[in-house]
Formats: C-alpha cells, structure tokens, sequence
C-alpha cells in the first residue's frame, strides 16, 4: 500500500495566493478583485506587482461579481476573492444572472469555507455552496486539498473558459500533493492515490489526508482501500469511480460540506444510474456549524480520519 508523508503544513488559501501571484507574472489578462480582505486571501504578492490589475472593491460583494463579469467581456480574466460564504450564498443571484448564465469567463475563488473557518462560526461557515454552485449551468467547481494542489489549481483555472467556482480553506494542512511543475492539474480528472480491493474511498479537500489517514489505520486491520482524490467536483471523474467500485464493490465519499447536495449525492447519482453500489457518507448532516477551533470542529461533526474508517466498516458489511 502507497503510504503519504509531508515535511511541511500551509494553509490552502496560501496556495491560491502564490499561484495568483504567477499568474501575475505570466499571464497579462488576469486581474483580481477582493471584497475587502485581501490578507485573508493573500493576494498581497499579487497586488505589490500588479497594482493597476487589482481592484478593491470593499464590502460589496454583489458589486464585485457584477465588475468581474463586466472585465470579461473586455478579454480579462477576473479573479474574485472572498470568503466562501460570501462568494456564493450571499450574492448568488449576481452569480446565476450575470455570469453564469451568460457563461462570463469569471473565476470566483473562495477561501474559508466549510467548518474549518472556525472560530468565527456559522454564520461564516458556509456548508452548502458546492450544492449552490454545482447546480449552476456551466459552472466548474474545484474543491482542492493542500496547498501544492491549490496553486496548481489556480493557474489551470486561468486556461480554462468559462465560469469556475475554486473552494479552498483557512486552517494549516499537511502538503503532500506535488508541486504544480511536476504534476500539472487536469480538471475534471481524479487521482488515484492509493490502490485497494475491498473499499472505495472518494474525498475532496480537507477530506483527503483524513481519507489517507484512514486507509492507513484500515490496512491495519486486514482492510484494503482504494482512495481516490476527487478535486472537480462538476464536471465528475465518473470514469475513475466506477473503475475503482467495479473492483471493490462499496463506497465511503468524505467531504466538508453537507451530505446534502454535495460531493456525495453527485457520486450517488452516477452510481444509482450506472452501477448501484453500497455507499456511506461522510460529510455535515443538514445542520449549521457552530464557533470553535478547526480541530475541535472537524472532530464534533465527524469529519476526520476515524470517522471515514468507521464508514469504510460499515459499507464493507452492506455487501455482504
């Protein structure tokens, strides 16, 4: 079994802001735009060699979508930059009318989402925007899990034409993706990161250290999982799934956001359709978060590398 380590922790919006500032370097057409937090984002490097590419927009969020989705249509490549909550559920109507149903070439790029916002609490801790943004028409969505991943992510999304919605998150994580020079990012296509025979393991973001983590405690115990890192959540790697379910017959799909309406509902979708397949979820069930710190958080709402264990036991049983 291929087993990860990391030398090194960093926070995924880090990863946003470095490849935010190569872009800067490489490609002219890409401006950003903040709401007000521009640490928070780190788009600091950005702006200090960009200037007249960058626009602060204050605390205007609907604003700032309306001014991206104007840039395009002049050639520009507007990066937006918020935290999750207000990227999307706060001003999704912008997002439907003037981007996506006009499929403006907008990159809404979201930091602090899900639980691990932490101490600033529910009303910060968006749980339902990859369901709001997946179910918009044309809309790619990108939930990516340490920083190396997250930099690649953000310059591929440059190349890319069309509305794109990039999650990301505040908390330090471990780094064990490779760097984006060594393994370029392809949207829409999974990652095979380790092989196993009696359980799939399908995770996204934060997720996929705990699914690692757990596929470690599981080979423990006589358990081989197969763990697949699933990045785009929309359009979905159906491919490497059902590859890896034809194999191991059951599923567990781990994410930080709500079962419902998210990463795990568009697997089931392609399982129900074309090959029905025992499935377990981890993931926020139809409920807020709460204040507290990221660990404390993860670990009260079942989002960590035991409870994706325990899930992996339970679906082997419903095979049987």
């Amino acid at each position: 079994m291929k087993t990860y380590t990391y030398t090194e922790k960093k926070d995924t919006r880090s990863g946003f802001g470095a490849g935010l500032a190569e872009l800067g370097r490489t490609n002219p057409n890409v401006v950003a735009l903040c709401a007000d937090l521009i640490g928070s984002l780190k788009m600091n490097q950005f702006i200090e060699e960009n200037p007249e590419r960058f626009f602060q927009i204050g605390i205007a969020e609907a604003n700032m979508m309306g001014i991206a989705a104007g840039l395009t249509i002049g050639g520009k490549i507007p990066f937006t930059g918020t935290f999750a909550n207000f990227s999307t559920g706060r001003v999704y109507d912008q997002i439907r009318q003037s981007i996506a149903y006009s499929n403006k070439n907008v990159k809404i790029c979201a930091s602090h989402a899900g639980l691990t916002l932490g101490e600033d609490g529910a009303t910060h801790q968006i749980l339902e925007d990859i369901g709001l943004m997946k179910m918009l028409p044309g809309m790619t969505v990108i939930n990516t899990c340490d920083y190396n991943q997250t930099k690649a992510a953000t310059i591929a999304i440059a190349e890319h034409e069309g509305p794109v919605y990039l999650r990301f998150g505040r908390p330090v994580v471990p780094i064990f993706m490779p760097d984006y020079k060594e393994e370029k990012f392809e949207i829409g296509k999974g990652i095979l990161l380790t092989e196993g025979t009696d359980v799939t393991i399908v995770a996204t973001g934060h997720l996929v250290w705990e699914a690692l983590q757990a596929s470690e405690k599981l080979e423990e115990q006589g358990i081989s999982a197969e763990v697949i890192n699933i990045h785009t959540i929309k359009p979905l790697d159906e491919e490497i799934i059902l590859k890896s379910v034809q194999k191991t017959g059951c599923i567990v799909t781990a994410e930080e956001h709500n079962i419902i309406g998210g990463l795990g509902e568009s697997v089931a979708r392609t399982l129900s359709l074309k090959a029905p397949t025992p499935q377990e979820f981890v993931g926020t069930n139809d409920t807020f978060g709460e204040s507290g710190t990221p660990a404390q958080l993860m670990e009260k709402y079942g989002l960590n590398a035991l409870s994706v264990e325990k899930a992996a036991k339970k679906v082997i049983a419903r095979k049987k």
